[in-house]
């Protein structure tokens, strides 16, 4: 297992300065937030990445995320694909092995006399699978893996055992999942999902906690360092070791607070945090 720490986490520091703290606190490879890469390429080119490469040592073998690829029409849909391609064909450039794509399906409102209620239906669940397929093509045109990322509130594909089944119906190299741990504790999933875990299907890992706040109630916002609060990250961390996961272990913090953190700070304190729950 790499341990690895996410741009979102220092979202106020600027691209490259991550990279430099990064490499300051010892780590070999960083999760890029594709947001943050596209703003620092609004005013610098692709050799100012490689320059920073080369000088920090760090790899960039995951970009997170894409979302509205899987359920979206119309307008929609295209711009959301036509920035999937520019993103894939940015990551084929900078040696980012990985993308996280987002099962982000909103809910359909069937609305009848008495109440709306929010259902899936069976088109969208055809639409979602048909969507799949197009990724794991797209990301093997260029020779990368998309990781799906299950979402907690999404209407389908909110579990693990469910992301698991999508992934393995499409049937191809090119598409596994991301597993996140906010998503995995505060949405349906089982401690016993973890089983459909495998060293096969798993792309990459995704770490943080919650403390004192109900799962009904938990905000991205809430995120803090794994290991401080109330998650049950042993069997996760136990499932691992299990099937000998050898990917990327990152620390992924959508924090208001953490991000008035200097990310050397916080990039010392991520590491210190993952090592002492891998070393259980």
């Amino acid at each position: 297992m790499i341990p690895t720490l996410s741009q979102v986490s220092c979202l106020n520091s600027p691209f490259d300065r991550d990279l430099e703290d990064f490499a300051g606190a010892n780590l070999t490879c960083a999760e890029v937030w594709l947001t943050k890469l596209e703003t620092y390429l609004e005013t610098h080119k692709l050799d100012d990445v490689r320059y920073w490469l080369e000088k920090t040592r760090l790899t960039l073998p995951v970009a997170s995320f894409q979302g509205g690829l899987l359920a979206s029409q119309g307008e929609a849909r295209r711009e959301a694909w036509e920035l999937f391609r520019r993103r894939l064909d940015l990551c084929r450039e900078l040696l980012i092995g990985t993308i996280v794509v987002a099962c982000d399906v909103p809910p359909e409102i069937s609305r009848t006399e008495q109440c709306s209620v929010l259902r899936i239906s069976q088109q969208t669940m055809e639409r979602v699978q048909v969507s799949l397929t197009q990724v794991a093509q797209e990301a093997g045109l260029r020779g990368l893996k998309a990781a799906l990322e299950f979402q907690a509130h999404s209407s389908f594909g909110n579990n693990l055992q469910t992301a698991a089944a999508l992934v393995a119906d499409v049937g191809s190299p090119h598409l596994g999942l991301c597993l996140d741990a906010f998503h995995w504790h505060v949405g349906p999933s089982k401690t016993e999902d973890l089983g459909y875990l495998t060293a096969a299907n798993l792309f990459h890992v995704q770490l943080c906690d919650l403390a004192d706040t109900p799962r009904e109630l938990a905000k991205d916002s809430h995120r803090i360092l794994p290991g401080e609060g109330d998650i049950h990250l042993a069997p996760l961390i136990d499932r691992l070791r299990q099937i000998d996961y050898r990917g990327c272990v990152s620390i992924e913090l959508m924090n208001p607070q953490l991000w008035q953190v200097p990310a050397l700070q916080l990039a010392d304190a991520a590491m210190a945090a993952l090592r002492r729950l891998l070393a259980q």
